[in-house]
């Protein structure tokens, strides 16, 4: 890995993790629904036009858009609004991991290696220590939605990996065109805040400003470099990287929204932190152990 390449991941690494605070900064401004619809509107014009058509299936590229546009950002903007912290967010999310090894065991037939329940178990004890958290920080609801958003980023996965060899940035800009105007349409029935005429009078650059975050450096830049990077180098070297996403958004939580880390917090983050690693590295972490005792065997 060049310089060059690492510095790219670091970049990627850190708009994913502020991403989470430009969302709560954001959900201040404008309703979940329609943030989540907004931002899928400006992701996909008008980039669309200058990106081929993914090669794959229509179907793969609508339930991509139906799945990971409607239902988990929609998910993740709600739980956030209903009382998930950023950083808390940031940090709960990442358990789409283990639904994604969970739902390629259901509809993949993939087996499920001994290390990856070792990896559950700890990063799910850790979701569960969140709920003694009492400052205010976490709600019971807005836990739920976004592990329900997390299990939605799963079934995203597996739908792109059916989907086969595709360019990434091309699959998901043109995914972006599904979820807008069913989002804008439901957030036009059900939030009080999507009025044109509240948000004409209320809308400022915080809420206009998060719109644009998401939609560019998030969606066009973050998935461009990361596409690129998961071409060029080897899946193993680049994949361990999406490790420090949530300590940034812990972090720029922390230094933007002034969220303050208790006892509970930091031993759910050590917890999930700690199950994504031995998700990643047991495997080999299982054979440096085993290498020993097949020596004494022999």
């Amino acid at each position: 890995m060049s310089l060059r390449q690492f510095l790219a991941i670091l970049l990627v690494v850190v708009i994913w993790g502020a991403n989470f605070t430009v969302i709560k900064m954001g959900l201040g401004e404008i309703p979940p629904i329609l943030l989540s619809g907004l931002r899928f509107a400006f992701a996909a014009i008008p980039a669309v036009f200058f990106l081929p058509r993914p090669k794959c299936h229509w179907g793969y590229v609508v339930g991509f858009g139906v799945v990971l546009g409607c239902i988990k950002f929609s998910l993740l903007f709600i739980g956030m609004d209903m009382g998930l912290s950023a950083g808390l967010a940031s940090l709960v999310l990442q358990v789409q991991a283990f639904f994604t090894v969970i739902l390629g065991f259901v509809f993949l037939s993939e087996k499920i290696a001994p290390h990856r329940y070792l990896a559950m178990l700890v990063a799910f004890s850790g979701v569960a220590v969140l709920m003694l958290v009492s400052d205010g920080s976490v709600t019971i609801t807005g836990l739920l939605l976004v592990i329900a958003a997390a299990c939605a980023w799963g079934v995203a996965n597996i739908i792109m990996k059916r989907a086969g060899k595709i360019q990434m940035l091309s699959f998901v800009v043109w995914a972006s065109l599904v979820p807008p105007i069913p989002l804008i349409l439901l957030s036009i029935l059900t939030e009080d805040r999507a009025n044109p005429a509240y948000l004409l009078d209320h809308i400022n650059w915080t809420g206009i400003g998060a719109i644009l975050y998401l939609a560019y450096p998030v969606t066009l830049l973050g998935f461009a470099i990361w596409g690129r990077l998961l071409s060029t180098l080897p899946v193993g070297l680049v994949a361990p990287f999406s490790l420090l996403v949530p300590i940034v958004g812990m972090a720029t939580s922390a230094l933007v929204l002034g969220e303050q880390f208790d006892f509970y917090k930091i031993i759910a983050a050590l917890l999930v932190m700690a199950g994504l690693l031995i998700n990643i590295f047991g495997e080999r972490l299982f054979k440096l152990l085993n290498r020993p005792q097949k020596a004494k065997v022999n």
